[in-house]
């Protein structure tokens, strides 16, 4: 007899887990430079728009195809037709490629926590030079900020091709990173129901009292002005993020309250840009990624009252929304796996955990190289964006006329006891699908146009990014 799969423990849980998942490191760090680039209140009619008919109809079906299926991504796909199994296994290839390098934002985020707690914070001053006759050349030329997160964190090479050694002191977090996702993931539901509740609220809590503070500071008027003011002439520009949510959501297995997780992933994008444009003498220069993340948020806080406290409840909501996002990812790669009878068969649950998470972890030491900053860079910009939109959109696809629309929707209907509104039928029938295409025209259009892939590397000499 088959084993019953595992259930959350009321559906509060549920919807923390939704939240924990879709609010990621990608809010902290990519949204506010984007906000910033394209103006502001401009670029948020666009995110609008497209979270209305893109994001919440897509996320609604994934939800759904999960709770109808109960079974892994691999299960599902392979229940609507033997013949798109593939959609599975390359929503697991994805999840895997992710879980190689998100975690060692993770292994950064602890390093600088463990810092947090010095006085002075290591990087609001530059250390002397060898003779103790000055401070240091690179970080004069440069910043503090700059100085910690490329040379003592880091310790970057010139370029790629110059990998060098792995660096113990972000190898160590790592391990520390990806044993703190097992102990997790040990008991799957379980154990995870429990965690989603910090990994959910906490991030909020701090990006509350981030906002409070950011208010109160010089600026703060004229950034909040920036932001909701919208600029016409940018309209026009085509710009949009597609989660990584989509890999997973049928993992959870259920679709009350669905929305719980679209909505607190928008606010929870536009809580720190208003904390950064508060912050506006810091943000007169666009920046992304780990720069934004770790030098321009850092340069900030050093310059604030009580900043080991500041620093302390930013790294912390980083761990929290970046382990969140992490036991997603795991998810998606384990419940395949343990679905499996040949492997479950042979291994318990736990073994299984255990080796997911000791392959990746092996593999990520390759990020904490001294290149490792730069191989992280080229994974986060190109390892799931197209392949991400292929696979939603041939989700979509087989959901509506490979499956059947009116047949996914008499499920929907039992599940529920409601029928379906036209809106999301029309969404998923015509308008996402329609829209799924447009954008992956235009990322492959781009990335032609664009010519020789280049990346941005850390010249010591200059003290500066070429």
């Amino acid at each position: 007899m088959e084993k019953a799969r595992p259930l959350w423990a009321n559906p509060l849980q549920f919807v923390f887990a939704c939240v924990s998942y879709s609010v990621g490191l990608g809010n902290v760090w990519r949204f506010p430079y984007l906000c910033q680039m394209y103006g502001g209140g401009s670029f948020l009619v666009p995110y609008i728009i497209m979270l209305i008919v893109e994001g919440m109809p897509l996320l609604y079906l994934e939800l759904a195809v999960g709770q109808r299926m109960r079974q892994g991504s691999i299960g599902a796909w392979r229940t609507i037709s033997p013949y798109l199994s593939g959609v599975g296994v390359a929503s697991v290839v994805v999840s895997f490629f992710l879980s190689m390098y998100y975690n060692v934002v993770n292994a950064w985020a602890f390093w600088y926590l463990f810092h947090s707690f010095q006085d002075p914070l290591p990087w609001s001053v530059c250390p002397l030079n060898g003779n103790h006759t000055g401070y240091d050349e690179e970080c004069e030329k440069a910043s503090s900020t700059q100085y910690f997160w490329y040379r003592k964190t880091l310790n970057i090479s010139p370029s790629l091709q110059e990998n060098g050694g792995v660096q113990w002191e972000p190898a160590l977090c790592l391990l520390l990173a990806w044993l703190v996702v097992y102990l997790c993931i040990l008991r799957g539901t379980e154990s995870t129901g429990k965690v989603v509740y910090f990994t959910a609220s906490l991030p909020y809590c701090v990006l509350i009292i981030y906002l409070v503070r950011g208010l109160t500071l010089h600026g703060a008027t004229n950034g909040l002005m920036f932001m909701f003011t919208p600029k016409v002439s940018l309209l026009l520009t085509n710009t949009f993020e597609l989660e990584d949510g989509f890999l997973t959501a049928s993992n959870l297995e259920q679709v009350k309250d669905y929305l719980a997780s679209a909505y607190p992933s928008k606010y929870s994008e536009i809580f720190p840009h208003i904390k950064n444009c508060s912050l506006e003498s810091e943000l007169d220069t666009a920046v992304q990624g780990t720069g934004l993340a770790f030098i321009v948020y850092t340069e900030a806080i050093k310059n604030m009252e009580v900043s080991q406290l500041w620093s302390v409840l930013y790294f912390f909501m980083l761990l929290m929304l970046g382990l969140g996002s992490m036991l997603g990812n795991t998810a998606a790669i384990l419940t395949p796996l343990t679905d499996s009878k040949i492997i479950s068969s042979h291994l318990p649950k736990e073994a299984i955990s255990g080796l997911v998470c000791l392959v990746n972890c092996a593999i990520g030491m390759v990020f904490t190289m001294e290149a490792g900053n730069y191989w992280f860079d080229i994974f986060n910009d190109y390892a799931a964006t197209l392949s991400l939109l292929l696979i939603v959109l041939v989700e979509t696809i087989a959901v509506c006329y490979v499956y059947g629309l009116r047949r996914f929707e008499s499920d929907l209907k039992a599940m529920t006891g409601r029928a379906v509104s036209w809106y999301w039928k029309v969404m998923w029938a015509g308008v996402s699908p329609l829209l799924i295409v447009s954008l992956f025209v235009f990322y492959l259009s781009d990335y032609i146009l664009t010519g020789t892939l280049k990346y941005q590397a850390w010249d010591a000499s200059q003290d500066d990014k070429l």
